[in-house]
C-alpha cells in the first residue's frame, strides 16, 4: 500500500472521532445536515430561554424571582447565584467546545429545580425542569465529541 493510500485509511484513533462528528452515514449528507441544523436551533432556543426567560428575571431581581427565592429562604444571594449559573450555561451552549458540558451542567441544575419544585412548591411546576432536561441531555449526548477537545485544552494549560 502506498503512503498516500495509507494516510486515508481510518485508524483506531481516528475512527471514534469521525463517528462522533457525523453520527449519520456518509451516504445521506442532507439528513445529517438537517439533524445538525435542527440540533443547533434547539441549542439556540434553549440558550435564549435560559438567558432571557430564566436568568434575566433573577439577575435584575424581578419581583417574581425575588419573591420565590425569599419564600424558599434563599434570599438574593441564592437568586443571583442561580441566575449567573443559568446565564453562563446559556452562553456556553453556543460555544462548540463547551456545548456538551453546558448541557450536562444545565441538566444538573434542572434536577435541582425539580427537587425544589417538589419540596417547596408541592410539585406545582415540577414538569418544567423535566421537560427542559430532555433536549439538554440530547445535546449533551450528541455533542459529547467536544468533551475530548475540552479536556485537551484544560490539560494543556495545566501541563
Amino acid at each position: 500500500m502506498s503512503e498516500t493510500a495509507a494516510s486515508t485509511v481510518p485508524t483506531a484513533s481516528t475512527a471514534p472521532a469521525a463517528s462522533a462528528a457525523s453520527p449519520t452515514p456518509v451516504a445521506s449528507p442532507t439528513r445529517g445536515r438537517g439533524a445538525r441544523i435542527a440540533l443547533r436551533a434547539v441549542q439556540v432556543l434553549l440558550a435564549l430561554f435560559f438567558a432571557v426567560a430564566s436568568a434575566l428575571p433573577k439577575l435584575i431581581a424581578h419581583s417574581s424571582a425575588s419573591d420565590t427565592f425569599a419564600e424558599m429562604g434563599w434570599g438574593d444571594a441564592g437568586m443571583y447565584a442561580i441566575g449567573v449559573l443559568e446565564l453562563a450555561g446559556a452562553l456556553a451552549l453556543l460555544i462548540p467546545v463547551l456545548q456538551s458540558a453546558a448541557a450536562t451542567a444545565l441538566s444538573a441544575l434542572m434536577v435541582g429545580a425539580f427537587v425544589v419544585q417538589l419540596t417547596y412548591f408541592d410539585g406545582e411546576n415540577a414538569a418544567t425542569p423535566l421537560i427542559l432536561m430532555v433536549p439538554l441531555l440530547l445535546i449533551a449526548w450528541t455533542r459529547r465529541g467536544h468533551n475530548e477537545e475540552l479536556l485537551r485544552r484544560v490539560r494543556g494549560r495545566h501541563a
